[in-house]
């Protein structure tokens, strides 16, 4: 399975695995309102530097997006993946940002798990020798800095900042549900537009550092209190840094916050009211948004909001929900290009027509050839009873995969997973065809995603995403994991 970045060890796997296993509350993919991104890319993939070098054109100037451009320490280009056409943004560290692979591998692939329709979400990275790289979704449509700063046609609408504001409380406090409640350098530069031009939360915020809390980069003046007094952010932090965005939402500048508040305490807060707006907003909504701003800029971390009342806020100050926010944002969206037919195995073709019986015969025939997890688990069988155990499970969730007994296999598969001895990615798979043989789609989708997030380049795992995509309705994504799934197929063969 070479090509692409090399994995951890089966030893550090056993070790970590079980901080990365979907857990059920991750498994509600298919909703809306910042829960999940109907419109997701597959899942988290490993790419070579070959790879990403030929999505860049060699790291070419011009592929360049971010602000700063070939000055900033860490460079986003434009890029498109080779197999697949897909636009993607990638992201290169510096060189001395991330000196412990293993680290920055555990940071991204749990960054990678998270799917959101708010966020632009995280589908793959690159570790190899000195290079530290990210490939995450590209949002065409510039960044709310832009749009609120330096806009060019015409100002940013209130019904649309009203939007930006939720949606990104959206995306805080979907992250924060997942345990990722630390945001580094929460700013005007890491709100994105998608194709729709929906606002959506730069993933690369996710991953600075976020589990020791130390790292913040930003002017002082806009740095929570808390920073200055002990180094460190909190959750409670980046609900400070949200006001400071709630600030440039109402004013359509950056004004310092304690100049802010200082307007607030005075009441001038008409002051903060960008001029552009006026007679575009009732004064009520006007007073809340500036109410709401000063509670997350409060002194006292504790005195903040959290990220759920702040949805809840923003949700009653929404207007023109109906109205798309392409048409808000004055942006032609452009038609939706066809999907092209692509030559499928015969297990890929299953998958395409959902035809679960037929899956059920291919993966029979497939067995654990391509699994490294359980390729040599003779040599374990004699290790311990518990191991002994945990290959009993296994085997006896492979009888009733055979019976066609998916609820036993469910139970049998299940133990074995969760004794966290062993590793299989086929595991994985058998059972998650026997979550979609019961009609449970979502804990299906989080079964295939996780066996490719275990083998990332095993075209077993993408054609099951396919088929939990597909039953989910999820068609366009369900076609783009058929087609990658292909492609690496395509390289195995040729091997």
């Amino acid at each position: 399975m070479g090509g692409r970045c090399s994995r951890l060890s089966l030893c550090w796997w056993n070790a970590h695995f079980k901080s990365s296993v979907l857990e059920p509350e991750d498994r509600d993919l298919g909703e809306k309102g910042g829960r999940t991104d109907p419109n997701a890319p597959p899942a988290f993939s490993e790419f070579s530097l070959d790879e990403l070098r030929a999505a860049t054109d060699g790291f070419s100037p011009d592929r360049i997006v971010s602000e700063h451009g070939e000055k900033a320490p860490n460079v986003v280009y434009r890029g498109q993946l080779p197999d697949s056409g897909r636009i993607v943004a990638v992201k290169r560290f510096n060189r001395n940002a991330w000196p412990d692979p293993r680290q920055f591998l555990e940071e991204a692939r749990s960054v990678g798990l998270l799917r959101s329709d708010r966020l632009a979400n995280l589908i793959g990275c690159c570790c190899e020798r000195d290079e530290r790289l990210l490939v995450a979704e590209f949002m065409p449509h510039e960044t709310l800095s832009k749009h609120l700063f330096h806009w060019d046609a015409q100002p940013m609408s209130w019904a649309m900042r009203i939007r930006v504001a939720l949606y990104l409380a959206q995306a805080l406090d979907y992250c924060a549900n997942k345990g990722r409640t630390l945001y580094h350098d929460l700013n005007a530069y890491r709100v994105l537009f998608d194709a729709d031009g929906n606002p959506r939360l730069s993933c690369f915020g996710l991953m600075k550092n976020s589990r020791d809390g130390k790292s913040y980069s930003t002017n002082l003046a806009f740095t929570p209190p808390e920073y200055l007094r002990t180094g460190r952010v909190t959750a409670e932090s980046v609900v400070y840094s949200f006001g400071t965005l709630l600030l440039d939402l109402l004013s359509g500048k950056h004004i310092p916050p304690s100049h802010a508040l200082d307007l607030i305490r005075g009441k001038n807060f008409l002051m903060l009211l960008d001029s552009c707006l006026e007679g575009h907003f009732s004064n009520d909504d006007g007073t809340e948004l500036v109410r709401l701003a000063s509670r997350c800029l409060q002194y006292e971390a504790r005195e903040r909001p959290n990220t759920k009342s702040l949805v809840t806020a923003l949700t009653l100050l929404q207007k023109e929900a109906e109205v798309p926010s392409y048409t808000l944002m004055g942006i032609t969206r452009e038609p939706a290009t066809s999907v092209q037919p692509i030559s499928l195995s015969p297990l890929a073709e299953a998958c395409s027509r959902l035809d679960l019986t037929a899956i059920h015969e291919e993966l029979e025939k497939i067995g654990y050839k391509d699994d490294e997890g359980i390729a040599n688990e003779l040599s374990f069988q004699m290790w311990t009873n518990q191991m002994q155990e945990t290959l009993n499970s296994k085997k006896h969730g492979d009888s009733a995969f055979r019976a066609k007994e998916f609820g036993t296999a469910i139970d049998h598969y299940t133990q074995f997973i969760e004794c966290g001895t062993m590793i299989s990615p086929t595991v994985f798979a058998r059972r998650c065809l026997s979550y979609l043989m019961s009609d449970m789609m979502q804990e299906a989708l989080g079964d295939a995603m996780q066996a490719q997030v275990i083998s990332p380049e095993w075209p077993t795992a993408y054609y099951l995403q396919a088929a939990a995509l597909f039953s989910l309705g999820m068609d366009k994504d369900a076609q783009e994991t058929l087609k990658d799934g292909s492609s690496l197929e395509a390289k195995w063969n040729s091997r």
